[in-house]
C-alpha cells in the first residue's frame, strides 16, 4: 500500500533526527569538496575541457563558509576538512589563468589569504 502524502518526509525527518549534526556537516562537506574537484578537472580521468572555474568558486566559497562557521563542531574531523579545504583553494588558483590577489581567491574571505 502506498504511504499517505506527506508520510515519506516524515520519516526522512525521523531520520534526521538520529543523525549527529556533525555528520551532517561531514557529509555536507565532502559533497561541496567532491564537486569542487569535480568542476577542477581534479578528479581521477576527468577531462580537461570539463573544467568550469566560476562553478568550482561558488562550491569552494560554500565549502569554506560551512567549515569556518563549523570549526568548533567538528572535533576530529576539523584538520582534514581544512586541509582539503585549503588544498581546492591553491588548486583553484593554480588552474586560473589570472589568478586572483591574494585574499579574493574562493572562499577567501571567510579563511583568509591561502598561500602555497
Amino acid at each position: 500500500m502506498d504511504a499517505a502524502p506527506g508520510q515519506a518526509s516524515e520519516e526522512n525527518v525521523r531520520d534526521l533526527i538520529d543523525i549527529p549534526a556533525v555528520e551532517v556537516i561531514t557529509k555536507s562537506a565532502v559533497m561541496l569538496m567532491s564537486s569542487a574537484a569535480e568542476k577542477l578537472g581534479l578528479a581521477e580521468g576527468s577531462d580537461p575541457d570539463t573544467v568550469d572555474l566560476p562553478e568550482a568558486r561558488a562550491l569552494i566559497t560554500a565549502l569554506a563558509g560551512l567549515v569556518v562557521a563549523s570549526l568548533g563542531d567538528l572535533g576530529l574531523h576539523r584538520k582534514p576538512l581544512q586541509d582539503g579545504l585549503r588544498a581546492l583553494q591553491l588548486a583553484f588558483r593554480e588552474a586560473s589563468a589570472y589568478p586572483d590577489e591574494p585574499g579574493e581567491g574562493p572562499g577567501e574571505q571567510f579563511t583568509g589569504p591561502v598561500k602555497g
